[in-house]
């Protein structure tokens, strides 16, 4: 049987989602996930689909409302959203990174996600905001991203921003340093021209290369290809999103 969404008050106006195990368990490995809205990320197919993959493991999954998403607002208009606010020199961004700060305190503060068992991730701007919130927390140490945006400036909502530094300041490469320490999967299709495959490969090898400065002799860095598909090769088909699934669950259950 499937589990029902928990939806739970962080703090007025905070809301954050819930589906998995009981959470009078005591703490479990959880993972944050990122789509749309908070409730469709965990379950609207396909997007919810590494969610779908964990069923029935002892896992947490979490997930909160992006920027855009906001009163059901059509999930096609989010980037011109974010790219409306920073022309009105509004920062969604670090709004919700702030936001999300408040909700990851609650779930430890509960005892409902284990401090050592902390995972994240997410799909196209989710898996941006995943990477920028793993790059934040050492407690996070595993991040999943599908078809990750990388480079904000690059795509076409904010292509009168392309020169703004506040806009550019949220380059994924920027945070490379920060998440040298990360064990971090990519899974990219082979010509995604919606986000950018190059894009994705760049910021990831940044990494690498700042694991590498870091003395760190065998980054845990994937960047796996895959063949394109969809609208203008930005989907991604079950398999790889049960690859993915697969993945971070070996990560928050291995004993090590």
């Amino acid at each position: 049987m499937k589990l029902p969404i928990e939806a739970l008050s962080v703090a007025p106006g905070v809301t954050l989602y819930h589906k998995g195990p009981p959470l009078d368990l005591g703490p479990l490995p959880s993972f944050f996930y990122f789509s749309l809205a908070g409730e469709d990320s965990l379950c609207l197919d396909p997007f919810n689909q590494p969610v779908q993959f964990l069923e029935g493991k002892m896992i947490r999954v979490f997930s909160m409302t992006l920027p855009g998403h906001e009163n059901r607002l059509p999930a096609t208009g989010a980037m011109k959203v974010w790219a409306d606010d920073f022309s009105h020199n509004r920062d969604p961004i670090s709004d919700f990174l702030d936001t999300f700060e408040q909700a990851l305190s609650f779930t430890i503060d509960n005892r409902f996600a284990s401090k050592e068992k902390m995972g994240v991730g997410g799909l196209s701007r989710g898996g941006f905001i995943a990477l920028h919130i793993a790059a934040r927390h050492e407690n996070i140490k595993y991040a999943l991203a599908f078809a990750p945006l990388t480079e904000l400036h690059k795509i076409k909502e904010f292509s009168h921003l392309q020169n703004n530094p506040r806009v550019r300041a949220f380059d994924l490469v920027h945070q490379s340093k920060a998440l040298a320490r990360t064990h971090i999967r990519i899974h990219m299709g082979n010509h995604d021209s919606l986000v950018g495959t190059k894009e994705a490969f760049t910021f990831t090898m940044s990494v690498v290369d700042a694991a590498i400065q870091e003395g760190i002799r065998c980054p845990q860095v994937e960047f796996l290809l895959h063949p394109s598909i969809g609208h203008k090769g930005h989907g991604t088909p079950p398999e790889i999103f049960r690859e993915g699934a697969h993945w971070m669950a070996e990560c928050l259950t291995s004993s090590s």
